[in-house]
């Protein structure tokens, strides 16, 4: 009876082991490194294990140097600075790549035939010839195939390899509805290609030049492409998709050096297989490392073969039985059957005393139950202390990371020259608390950049909580720009900022709540559009020339805003209008008129000056200005690929239209409904006309854009009344400046003085 008990108390050991200290606690650390240490082991989502890597202090040798792309969402890697998309690395000896397709084109008598290098491999890489096929596709179509192949690890430049397939058809449905989506000669044709390839290359062509009389008035495609084969299904889709892909799937084979096995292990120096528990095979194209049976991990690394626990992964082999205890051992594991059961855990484990296993069972449950208690009461005091300090530490740590003590550096310079305290650093308690749990139902507006939640402040004040989805450091500088910009800004028509939290991963934004959405949702949905009278539009375009305007005059440095869109401007509920967003704000200082700085913005709302300078003035917001007075004009998106292609930039078509004499063919329906409304129109599209001006000098200044829009406005007495009291324009910077307009009224606009254009240092990072 003794040694029985004396397995229950290991077995009730063990359990209560497992109960307090989780899975991790039964089973042995394993080292799940890939690379060396500080060397990086992924670009975007890819893993880039060693022999690879993105460095040559990292690689084994340079034929193993791989390129990150970072200009790419996400990043993408790249055989050296070639153009082979990398998209997987596997250690046994496989690279999944990318690679481009020869097409050839033709119809209407119009032929355009391409021959494209496929591939050229360095040194110890190869294409794997059971994977892949060579594939050419079309209804008149001949392609070839041709290049060089490796021996014993070396590149063999001659005999080269040339094969090749043809392939005919009436059209590419009748092959691909009569052949069954196979690949045999109709419509598709595919072949092998040699063992050992490191050089490939296409050749595209036709036997009639195309001349099918059903094809005269349809412009059709061939194409040809060595493909993993297991990517490829002849099909109507699969067609459809070849018309828009530039790349398809291939599958190249790589050995860690050129010498066999036996050759490798002589030099200590350069023999790859340094893990104690790996060992060398010969390969077509020279030799690899592997783990041996047990181990698993990063053979080209020392100790990167580490034991496979067995009892946790169970493979197919797993040989221990039902009811048996599994062990785990060093790259191996036993199997015993636990107390009253008999045989040896491989080929069975029989019950012997059904009653004593009930009996030791209630013995478990209640000395495990006693244990458990125990354990509770001593660990559970430290465990709420520990989890307290570690809460404690990341909050700590996420405030340094995120720019916490810089901010507040610069805050506190702010406050004491200005009197003045308008930011706010929120705990992550206090927000947490506002949103109730960022609670999915205080969702009000969510996109790619993130997720804006509705919360109520400690004084009941509401607050829009905007909680970015992604992390990247580089772009902490840029948040800290908004945060000191916004801070220096006090315009009834600019959103307020009223703090931030960086006790998070991700910063936290906290602004004034504005319940109305954005212009771009009002302009762009029909039903709201047609709430949007021309008084209304033309309020908004002055509210907004009214911001730009003390931005780039009264404000002290002067701000250029440098993404002004229609979704950067709020409404609220009575349609007065709220600019947002200046993280890619900048303050220029006196006495300088450009800065050259990398471009930022948007796409359709970008000064084409800027853009193709980089230098950056006041009058690239004037250009951004422009766009959206366009936009409230013919509610048409700035920027739309579903357009005819003359109408795609919005610009570019309302700039030819005006000049054709088709204004009124292009704007909205629902402001040239009231024929007395014709003559403001013009006005409005001759200042629009102005704004997008090719050439900053030639653009009006956003003082005397305001002006006119302000004159207007009061000829036509549509807001007068709303202005009356409006808030007074202040600048909380160390010198104030006032918003005086010293204008004179000429036959077709008001002219003001331009302000000196400003520079400022670049910040890094963009949009």
């Amino acid at each position: 009876m003794a040694p029985n008990y004396v397995m229950i108390v290991a077995l009730i050991t063990f359990i209560c082991f497992s109960l307090c200290f989780g899975d991790d606690a039964m089973l042995p650390t394993h080292n799940n490194l890939i690379t060396k240490s500080n060397c990086n082991e992924s670009c975007g989502n890819v893993n880039i294990p060693f022999p690879f890597c993105m460095s040559r202090d990292c690689t084994l040798r340079d034929q193993f140097l791989v390129t990150c792309d970072y200009s790419l969402n996400p990043p993408q890697p790249f055989l050296e600075n070639s153009s082979i998309e990398i998209t997987s690395i596997s250690l046994a000896g496989q690279l999944n790549v990318l690679q481009f397709i020869s097409t050839d084109c033709y119809g209407a008598g119009i032929s355009t035939n391409k021959i494209k290098s496929f591939i050229a491999l360095p040194s110890l890489l190869t294409v794997n010839d059971t994977s892949n096929r060579f594939i050419a596709v079309g209804c008149d179509t001949y392609a070839i195939v041709q290049g060089y192949y490796t021996k014993f690890g070396a590149k063999i430049e001659y005999p080269s390899y040339i094969t090749g397939c043809m392939s005919m058809c009436n059209s590419i449905d009748d092959a691909v509805n009569g052949d069954k989506n196979s690949c045999s000669g109709v419509g598709c044709c595919q072949t092998s290609i040699p063992k050992g390839a490191w050089n490939v290359t296409i050749t595209l062509s036709s036997y009639y030049n195309y001349n099918y009389t059903d094809m005269k008035n349809d412009l059709s495609c061939s194409y040809a492409f060595v493909v993993d084969q297991a990517n490829f299904n002849f099909s109507k889709t699969y067609l459809s998709n070849l018309q828009n892909a530039e790349k398809l799937p291939l599958v190249l084979d790589w050995a860690v050096g050129e010498d066999k096995c036996e050759i490798a292990m002589r030099n200590s120096t350069t023999y790859a297989c340094k893990s104690n528990n790996s060992y060398c095979h010969d390969d077509s194209n020279g030799y690899r490392c592997s783990c041996m049976q047990g181990y698993d991990g990063n053979p080209y690394l020392i100790d990167g073969c580490q034991d496979i626990n067995e009892c946790v992964d169970q493979k197919p082999d797993y040989r221990c039985v039902k009811n048996a205890i599994c062990n785990n051992t060093d790259g191996s594991y036993t199997c015993t059957c636990p107390p009253d059961f008999s045989g040896d855990g491989y080929t069975e484990c029989n019950r012997e005393n059904p009653h004593r296993k009930i009996q030791n069972i209630y013995l478990i449950i209640g000395i495990t139950a006693g244990v458990a208690l125990m354990v509770i009461i001593v660990f559970g005091w430290s465990y709420t202390a520990f989890q307290r300090r570690k809460m404690s530490t990341m909050k700590k740590k996420f405030f340094q990371e995120n720019g916490g003590l810089v901010l507040q550096q610069r805050l506190t310079r702010e406050e004491e020259s200005s009197h003045t305290n308008t930011i706010k650093i929120f705990t992550a308690d206090e927000l947490e608390k506002a949103t109730n749990g960022f609670d999915k139902d205080r969702v009000v507006g969510q996109g790619g950049f993130g997720t804006v939640y509705k919360g109520y402040l400690k004084d009941n004040c509401v607050a829009a909580i905007k909680k970015s989805k992604v992390i990247d450091r580089n772009q902490i500088e840029q948040f800290i720009n908004e945060v000191l910009v916004h801070s220096q800004i006090n315009h009834r028509n600019v959103v307020k900022l009223l703090g931030c939290c960086l006790e998070t991963e991700v910063p936290l934004l906290v602004y004034e709540f504005i319940s109305n959405g954005t212009l771009s949702e009002h302009l762009h949905d029909k039903l709201k559009a047609s709430a949007l009278s021309l008084d209304i539009r033309l309020k908004v375009a002055a509210e907004t020339a009214g911001v730009l305007s003390y931005l780039h005059s009264a404000a002290y440095p002067p701000i250029i805003h440098r993404d002004i869109k229609s979704v950067n401007i709020l409404l609220d509920k009575s349609y007065t209008a709220k600019v947002s967003d200046f993280g890619a704000s900048k303050l220029v200082p006196a006495n300088q008129k450009e800065i050259s700085t990398l471009v930022q913005g948007t796409l359709g709302y970008l000064d084409p000056e800027y853009l193709q300078t980089n230098q950056l003035t006041e009058k690239s917001d004037v250009y951004s200005f422009g766009v959206v007075l366009v936009e409230l004009l013919t509610g048409r998106e700035a920027l739309c690929f579903q357009r005819p292609e003359e109408e795609r930039s919005l610009t570019q078509y309302f700039i030819s239209s005006v000049e054709k004499g088709h204004l009124f063919n292009i704007l909205d329906d629902n402001i040239i409904c009231d024929e007395g409304n014709a003559g403001q129109l013009k006005t409005v599209a001759v200042l629009a006309q102005r704004c997008l001006n090719v050439k900053g000098d030639d653009r009006p200044t956003m003082k005397e854009i305001a002006a006119e829009l302000e004159a207007g406005s009061r000829l036509k007495h549509s807001w007068a009344q709303t202005d009356q009291h409006s808030e007074e324009s202040e600048s909380l910077l160390h010198d104030t400046q006032p918003l005086g307009f010293g204008y004179e009224y000429s036959e077709h606009s008001v002219h003001i003085d331009s302000i000196t254009n400003h520079v400022t240092l670049p910040i890094p990072g963009g949009r």
